[in-house]
C-alpha cells in the first residue's frame, strides 16, 4: 500500500471518533440487554460486516488458501477476542459507571508490555515500569472514587472485570504476532469462532430475551462501528503511515471526547476522582508513548 500521511491521519481520526462513542453505546445498550445478549447481537453483526467486506474485496480465495495452522490460530484467538474480552468488558460496564469502565479500559496499553516481558522475552525499560506505576495509581484513584485511604472499593467486581479484560486484550495482541494473514481475514476468523460460541452460551443462559428495540439497535451499532468499521479504519491508517507512533498519538483524543458524550448523552455526572485517575492513566500512557517514539527514532 502506498504511504499517504494525510489519508492515514483521516482514517485514524475516523477510528478515534467511533471509539469515542462506544462507552456511551455500551452503557445505553446494557440498559436493555444483558452483557451476554449484547455480545451475541454485536458479534454476529460484526461477523456480517467482515463477510461483506471480504466479498466486496473478493478475498474469499485468499481465505481458502490459508494454511490450516493459521486458520486454527485465528479461530483460537477468537475465543479470547471477541468472546472472552468483550464479555468481561460488557460485564464491567454493567457494574460500573461508564466513565470508570472507560478509563480503566485504557490501561490495556500498559498491560501489553508487562505481559510481553515474560511471554516474548522483552526487556522492560525503567520508563515502561514508571509509566505502569503512574497509570495504576490512577486506577486506584478511580476504584476508590478518591477515598485513597479506604481500601473498600466502590465496585471491586467491576474493577476486576475491567482490568481482566485488559489482560485478555494484551494477550490477544501478543498471539496476533504469530498470525501472518491479512487483518480483515484474521478478524473474520476470530468472529467465526466467537459468534456461535457466544450464541450457545446466550441461549443456554436465557440472555437472548429481547424486550426493547433500543437494545437491539444499540448492539447493532456496537457491532458495526466498535467491533467492525473502527478496526478497519485504524488498521488502514497504520498501513498508510510511515510512522505508526504519530498515528497512535491520536488515541489520546478519545477519553476526553468519551467523557463529554457520557455526560451529554447518558447524563452521568463526571466525578473528580474519574478526572484525576484518568489524567494519571493518560500521563502513564504518554510516558510510555515517549519511550516508544524514542525507540522508533533510534531505528530510523
Amino acid at each position: 500500500m502506498i504511504k499517504n500521511e494525510h489519508q492515514a491521519l483521516l482514517y485514524g481520526l475516523g477510528a478515534v471518533a467511533l471509539w469515542s462513542t462506544v462507552a456511551t453505546a455500551f452503557k445505553f445498550s446494557l440498559e436493555y440487554l444483558s452483557p451476554t445478549g449484547l455480545l451475541a447481537i454485536a458479534a454476529s453483526t460484526s461477523w456480517v460486516v467482515f463477510a461483506v467486506l471480504i466479498t466486496l474485496r473478493r478475498r474469499w480465495s485468499e481465505l481458502a488458501a490459508l494454511e490450516r495452522g493459521q486458520i486454527g490460530l485465528g479461530l483460537a484467538i477468537g475465543v479470547l477476542n471477541p468472546a472472552l474480552y468483550y464479555f468481561l468488558l460488557f460485564a464491567a460496564y454493567d457494574r460500573l459507571p461508564a466513565q470508570e469502565a472507560m478509563a480503566l479500559n485504557y490501561t490495556w496499553a500498559l498491560t501489553l508490555p508487562l505481559l510481553a516481558a515474560p511471554l516474548l522475552k522483552h526487556r522492560l525499560t525503567g520508563r515502561e515500569l514508571a509509566a505502569a506505576a503512574v497509570s495504576y495509581c490512577g486506577v486506584y484513584v478511580i476504584a476508590t472514587r478518591g477515598n485513597l485511604l479506604d481500601v473498600a472499593f466502590a465496585s471491586p467486581t467491576g474493577v476486576i472485570l475491567a482490568l481482566a479484560s485488559t489482560l485478555v486484550w494484551a494477550l490477544c495482541w501478543i498471539l496476533n504476532t504469530h498470525l501472518k494473514i491479512e487483518p480483515i481475514l484474521g478478524l473474520f476468523l476470530n468472529f467465526s469462532a466467537a459468534t456461535p460460541l457466544i450464541f450457545i452460551i446466550a441461549t443456554a443462559s436465557g440472555s437472548l430475551n429481547i424486550h426493547a428495540v433500543e437494545g437491539v439497535l444499540g448492539a447493532v451499532y456496537v457491532g458495526v462501528f466498535e467491533m467492525g468499521i473502527s478496526f478497519i479504519l485504524w488498521l488502514t491508517a497504520m498501513q498508510l503511515t510511515q510512522r505508526t507512533v504519530n498515528i497512535s498519538t491520536l488515541i489520546f483524543l478519545s477519553p476526553p471526547i468519551s467523557l463529554c458524550l457520557i455526560w451529554l448523552v447518558l447524563g452521568e455526572p463526571i466525578m473528580r476522582s474519574t478526572l484525576a485517575g484518568l489524567a494519571m492513566i493518560l500521563a502513564g500512557l504518554a510516558l510510555q508513548h515517549s519511550n516508544n517514539k524514542a525507540s522508533e527514532s533510534v531505528r530510523d
